[in-house]
């Protein structure tokens, strides 16, 4: 997650992120979400004179945006419209071999949560949409308005961790019944009515999870990190990095089940005797815990509070 401050854009964690980077002159890296621009900013300055960084990011105002923040760095950077997980098939296409590191940040920018017409917040008005790559063919509004009841309630109770899913998704069928929702208004007003208040009710809005599982539904956000990590080590070289931001439970669970399950000495299956992977791991993790934000971050940032690092080194 990018966030813009009073002193510039400024992404979550970078003085940790660019710590297990570990750039270097003449290195090749991959920005896999751009956002605004800030982790690419800080690897092309820490790989100069002469680092290459390929940066994704399949919103198109984002890429529209970072090409002229950082017009000044000429073609060590290069930038292309695609999803992080299609990242194999981006380097094929231009001839890239195996990279020195790749970080990928899984929140929403800034810029997407502060522009009420891309429809991912509930702070500001606007239509129902939470498309990161505007050509999906299906908008929030799409789920919200044709999912039957029991596909809703599973939908926000297993991408939302919501226990009141059920009550919220008969909520939404019997409103639907008099007019579609059309505006994320409309949908945190009819959450917030149904869901009963708690000791979080001040901290966090109670349609939060509900939006949260409906923007990962809508971009597949858990499958195409499943696809991103599924391939990630075939195309960084030994002794290249992997750096995963995340901003909630779900998405590190994956990133961690991954990174523990290539960290093992021996990865062949139970029946498997002897050993075919050769008892060494594929990897070294960087992150012996998962990496938080520090308090001076979190209290600048709140946006920052839920952010999880993990990182690790191909053998």
């Amino acid at each position: 997650m990018h966030f813009a401050s009073s002193h510039g854009h400024v992404p979550v964690m970078l003085k940790e992120v660019m710590d297990v980077l570990n750039c270097r002159a003449g290195g090749v890296y991959v920005d896999g979400t751009v956002g605004g621009g800030g982790y690419a900013r800080a690897i092309l300055e820490a790989s100069a004179p002469d680092g290459i960084l390929l940066a994704l990011d399949w919103d198109s105002d984002a890429i529209d945006r970072v090409r002229g923040r950082l017009a000044s760095y000429g073609n060590r950077l290069i930038l292309e419209k695609a999803s992080f997980a299609d990242l194999p098939d981006v380097l094929r296409r231009l001839g890239f071999g195996p990279v020195d590191g790749v970080v990928v940040d899984l929140g929403v920018s800034s810029f997407q949560l502060d522009d009420p017409a891309r429809g991912f917040s509930f702070q500001q008005n606007g239509p129902l949409d939470m498309r990161m790559d505007r050509n999906l063919p299906r908008t929030a509004a799409d789920l919200v308005n044709e999912l039957s009841e029991s596909e809703l309630a599973d939908l926000i109770f297993h991408f939302g961790e919501e226990r009141w899913s059920r009550r919220i998704a008969r909520a939404i069928v019997m409103r639907r019944k008099e007019s579609r929702f059309a505006s994320t208004g409309e949908l945190a007003q009819l959450v917030a009515a149904v869901v009963p208040k708690s000791k979080d009710t001040g901290r966090i809005h109670p349609a939060t999870r509900t939006f949260q599982a409906l923007r990962l539904a809508v971009n597949r956000e858990l499958e195409t990190l499943r696809r991103f990590l599924s391939n990630v080590l075939d195309v960084v070289k030994p002794g290249g990095r992997v750096c995963v931001v995340s901003f909630h439970s779900l998405e590190d669970r994956i990133v961690k089940e991954y990174f523990r399950e290539w960290a093992k000495s021996c990865r062949c299956p139970l029946n498997v005797v002897p050993c075919r992977c050769e008892g060494r791991p594929l990897v070294k993790i960087l992150t012996r815990k998962v990496q938080r934000p520090g308090l001076e971050e979190m209290e600048t940032n709140p946006r920052a509070r839920s952010a999880r690092l993990r990182a690790l080194e191909k053998c």
